[in-house]
C-alpha cells in the first residue's frame, strides 16, 4: 500500500509538473528541455527527502514549498516572465483535480478502497495527461498572449480554488467537518465566474457586432467608391470619344450645309445633343458628390421605368462627411430601388420620391419609395431574412447615430418612408 502512495505521488508530481510546463509559451530547445528535465528531476529528489528522511505525513503541507514554489521559479527562467508561469502552475494544480475526481467516482461505484483510488488514478495519469496537453493545453497557452488583466481573470478561479483547498482540506478540517463557509465556497466561485462568463461573452459579441458592422460600413464605401470611379471613368471615356469624333461630326454637318441639307442637319445635331445629356451629371445641387449619386440612381431608375423625383438644396460644404454621406444616400436609393424593381416585377408602378436640404447645420432626408405589404419591422427598423440584405439598413442607422441624429423607417399607403435629421 506504501508503495501504491509512493508511486501515486511521483505520478501526480510529474503529472503537474509536465503539465505546468505544457501551459507555458515556451520555445522548447534541447537546452530548455534538458533544464526542465534537470528540474523536475531535483523537486522529485526533494519530496523523496521528506518522504522518507522528514516525515511522509506532512509532505502534503510542505507540498507548495518543495514542489509549486521551485516550479515556479523555473519556469519564470526559462519563460523569462513571472506571472504566466504562475498562473501556468496553479492551472495545472487545478487540472490535478480531473483525475483525482475520477479515481473518487470509481471507488465509490465499485465500493472500493483507499488501494482502489490510488490504482485508479495511477492508470488515468498518462491518457489524461497526453488528453489536456493535446486539447486543453493550445488554447491555454493562447491565452499568455493576451492583456495582464485578462491573465489575471484567467487564473483567479485556479488561485481561489489553490488556496481554498490548501485552507480547508490540508491545513484544517473545516471542509471535512462540513463548516458550511468552506462547504458553500467554490459554488460561490462557480456561479460568481459564471456570471461574469456571461456578462464578458455579451460584451464581446457586442464589440464584435460593431466590428462586423464598422467593416460592413468600409466594404460598403469601398464599394460605392468604385461604382463612382467606374462611372467617372465611363464618362471621361464617352467624352474622349466625342471629342476624337467631333471632326467627323464637323464634316458632316458643314456637308450637309454645303449641299443645302439644313433639315437633316438639324436632326443630326438634335441627335448629338441627346446623346450628349443623357450621359452627363445631371447638378441637382452645388454638392458634386451628391450630384454623382443622384444621376447615377437616376439613370438606373430611368433604365427600370421606375419614376424618380429628386429635390435637393445643399451647399458645397455640408455637417456630414463626404464619405458618409455616399454610402448613407446611396444605401437608401438602392433599398428603394430594389423595392420599386420588385413591384414592377409584380405589374405595379414604382416611384421615388427623395427631398433633400440642410438648414441650420442640420441635414435633412426622407425617401418615400413605393413598397410591397409584407414589410417586417423589429424595434422599428425594418429586417428581412433574404441572404446578403439588412447590411445597408445598419449601415444607414450606424452612420445616422454617429453624428447623434435620428432616423425614422415607416410604411403608410404601400409606400415605405425614411427620414433622417443629423
Amino acid at each position: 500500500m506504501i508503495n501504491i502512495q509512493l508511486i501515486n505521488l511521483t505520478s501526480v508530481g510529474v503529472f503537474g509538473m509536465v503539465l505546468s510546463a505544457a501551459f507555458c509559451d515556451i520555445l522548447w530547445t534541447r537546452k530548455k528541455v534538458l533544464a526542465m528535465s534537470g528540474g523536475i528531476a531535483v523537486i522529485l529528489l526533494f519530496q523523496g527527502i521528506v518522504y522518507f528522511g522528514i516525515n511522509a505525513d506532512i509532505i502534503e503541507e510542505l507540498y507548495p514549498l518543495i514542489t509549486h514554489i521551485p516550479l515556479t521559479v523555473l519556469l519564470c527562467i526559462l519563460y523569462r516572465k513571472f506571472l504566466w508561469p504562475a498562473i501556468s502552475v496553479l492551472t495545472a494544480y487545478l487540472c490535478c483535480q480531473v483525475r483525482r475526481w475520477l479515481a473518487l467516482l470509481i471507488t465509490a461505484v465499485f465500493a472500493g478502497n483507499s488501494i482502489m483510488q490510488n490504482m485508479a488514478e495511477l492508470i488515468m495519469t498518462l491518457p489524461i495527461l497526453l488528453l489536456l496537453i493535446w486539447l486543453v493545453a493550445p488554447a491555454v497557452r493562447s491565452v499568455s498572449q493576451y492583456p495582464v488583466s485578462l491573465q489575471c481573470q484567467f487564473g483567479l478561479v485556479p488561485a481561489l480554488y489553490y488556496g481554498f483547498d490548501y485552507l480547508t482540506r490540508i491545513y484544517t478540517d473545516l471542509l471535512l467537518e462540513g463548516v458550511l463557509v468552506a462547504v458553500e465556497f467554490m459554488p460561490f466561485v462557480c456561479s460568481l465566474s459564471y456570471l461574469f462568463f456571461v456578462v464578458h461573452i455579451s460584451k464581446e459579441r457586442w464589440t464584435r457586432s460593431q466590428l462586423e458592422q464598422t467593416q460592413a460600413i468600409l466594404n460598403l464605401q469601398i464599394g460605392q467608391a468604385v461604382r463612382e470611379i467606374a462611372a467617372l471613368r465611363e464618362s471621361q471615356e464617352k467624352t474622349s470619344a466625342y471629342r476624337h469624333d467631333m471632326r467627323h461630326h464637323m464634316q458632316y454637318l458643314f456637308s450637309c450645309i454645303e449641299n443645302g441639307q439644313l433639315g437633316q442637319a438639324k436632326g443630326y445635331i438634335r441627335e448629338i445633343y441627346s446623346e450628349t445629356e443623357a450621359n452627363k451629371v445631371t447638378a441637382f445641387c452645388e454638392n458634386e458628390a451628391v450630384n454623382l449619386i443622384f444621376s447615377t440612381f437616376a439613370k438606373r431608375a430611368e433604365d427600370s421605368g421606375i419614376l424618380m423625383q429628386v429635390r435637393v438644396r445643399i451647399p458645397q460644404f455640408i455637417p456630414v462627411s463626404e464619405t458618409d454621406l455616399c454610402v448613407l444616400l446611396s444605401n437608401a436609393l438602392e433599398n428603394a430601388l430594389y423595392a420599386c424593381r420588385e413591384q414592377t416585377k409584380k405589374g405595379r408602378a414604382g416611384a421615388i420620391g427623395v427631398s433633400v436640404y440642410e438648414k441650420k447645420g442640420k441635414l435633412f432626408l426622407q425617401i418615400i419609395n413605393s413598397c410591397g405589404e409584407d414589410i417586417v419591422f423589429d424595434r422599428g427598423i425594418p429586417v428581412t431574412n433574404r441572404s446578403g440584405h439588412g447590411i445597408g439598413v445598419r449601415s444607414i442607422c450606424a452612420i445616422v447615430e454617429q453624428y447623434s441624429g435620428i432616423y425614422t423607417f415607416s410604411v403608410k399607403d404601400g409606400q415605405f418612408i425614411l427620414r433622417i435629421s443629423i
